[in-house]
């Protein structure tokens, strides 16, 4: 498949069925996370992978209640381990670098025929504590991903003209 064919078809799902996840889909897809890019190629991150019930409720209540994300077969946690490191730009590394590697996770999902969910409300004190995950790291997203139960319609998107300015 066209790479902007998947890019299109990609969806934010919120329903999903309890089939579990094939391994070998589940290997593809974290084999798209380890090779994102990341600032300096530090590979400052980890993924923890929630597949337990009572975990699962604990996350989707830190998640302000959205307990969709329970219902998932699995959470793909995004943890950046040195959520202090200062690009030259002045831009910090972390969201940037989970967000390369979580987007690798959507669409090669996608490409198996997963739906996914970035997860971007939620507690980091709450979550943290569910997972036990040090106070010097931080928590950039939590992603349910399984089969879609539904199928969710495109978002509106603007023109490309809208989004986009050359300059010569």
């Amino acid at each position: 498949m066209d790479i902007l064919d998947l890019i299109k078809r990609r969806r934010s799902v919120r329903s999903y069925k309890s089939d579990p996840i094939p391994q070998k889909s589940l290997e593809k897809i974290l084999e798209a996370a380890r090779f994102a890019p990341s600032a300096y190629n530090s590979q400052s991150l980890k993924f923890i992978l929630v597949s337990d019930s009572k975990k699962k409720q604990e996350l989707a209540k830190a998640a302000n209640n959205q307990m969709f994300i329970s219902k998932a077969p699995l959470i793909i946690v995004g943890v950046a381990l040195n959520p202090e490191h200062l690009m030259p730009c002045g831009v910090y590394s972390y969201p940037v670098d989970l967000a390369i590697a979580m987007d690798h996770i959507t669409l090669a999902a996608c490409e198996q025929g997963l739906g996914t969910c970035w997860i971007g409300a939620f507690s980091q004190e709450e979550a943290k504590n569910v997972l036990n995950i040090p106070d010097n790291h931080k928590i950039v997203t939590m992603m349910p991903i399984g089969f879609p139960a539904d199928s969710p319609n495109p978002k509106k998107r603007k023109e490309l003209k809208e989004i986009i300015a050359f300059l010569s």
